[in-house]
């Protein structure tokens, strides 16, 4: 587990550029995200990045109402899920989140605590407030990210 300091928003965007350019070296059908933390530390902010920074030009939508948003660019394809609002752990079950659909799909999880059947990640994210900046800590699961962990050494 590797701990970092985000000064600002635009760390936070440098580190969803790196986290976008890992995604597409990774030779990986299914790569799954999970983004922990409070209100406001930037969970929505870096999924944003993240998703922009891959090639989508439209808007990225937060689904905290929605709960899934989708983001379709051909042979890749975002799930964005925010389970901040869901009092029922088991809605994720309706996004059947692990059928094939394209060659390689992104899931990227807000709140993965509230999941009733634990999920396997190979990033999790974990956000604080620092003073005026975010401290994050990253868990690379699967080893697919050490790279990108290594640019914080």
């Amino acid at each position: 587990m590797k701990n970092i300091i985000l000064e600002n928003d635009e760390a936070t965007n440098n580190l969803g550029v790196l986290i976008s350019k890992k995604l597409t070296e990774i030779d990986k059908s299914s790569i799954e995200i999970h983004l922990e933390g409070d209100l406001g530390t930037g969970k929505t902010f870096l999924t944003r990045s993240i998703i922009s920074n891959s090639g989508w030009s439209g808007m990225v939508k937060s689904p905290t109402y929605t709960l899934c948003e989708e983001y379709d660019l051909g042979d890749l394809m975002f799930l964005h899920i925010d389970l901040y609002r869901t009092d029922e752990p088991e809605d994720i079950y309706i996004f059947d989140l692990d059928r094939k659909t394209h060659s390689k799909k992104i899931i990227i999880i807000e709140w993965p605590q509230k999941l009733i059947s634990k999920r396997d990640f190979d990033l999790k994210i974990s956000f604080e407030h620092f003073e005026d900046k975010r401290k994050i800590s990253i868990n690379d699961a699967s080893e697919l990210f050490s790279d990108l962990i290594k640019c914080y050494e």
